[in-house]
């Protein structure tokens, strides 16, 4: 049974290890920019196409008018994509390995102010 711990400072993931704000996925007002972003440079394509096949010559005014008529279906899969990806764990992340003291140990010293 895998049990989420709750810290007095804040959330923490399973097993006890503070979430880190650099682990956090992407805002979805920023992932809806970046499709929107996309999506008008796509059309933007689309439109230079469109003009550039009126003024091309006629081998060229098919390829840009195919380019054209092509573009509209990848600029919305383009824009409806949203980003799965998971933040990559660093090897900071990984809790060290610490050596637990033997039961009746002691550790001799001194204490100086």
């Amino acid at each position: 049974m895998t049990r989420v711990v709750r810290g007095a400072k804040g959330a923490t993931q399973q097993g006890g290890r503070p979430v880190l704000i650099t682990n956090a996925r992407q805002p979805k007002s920023l992932d809806a920019e970046q499709r929107n972003k996309r999506y008008l440079i796509s059309m933007a394509v689309r439109v230079a196409c469109f003009l550039g096949g009126v003024a091309a010559p006629t081998p060229w005014n098919w390829v840009l008018f195919a380019g054209a008529a092509v573009i509209p279906p990848i600029a919305v899969m383009l824009a409806n994509a949203v980003d799965l990806r998971r933040p990559q764990e660093n090897a900071d992340d990984v809790t060290p390995a610490r050596p637990e003291l033997e039961v009746d140990t002691v550790i001799r010293g001194t204490v100086e102010d």
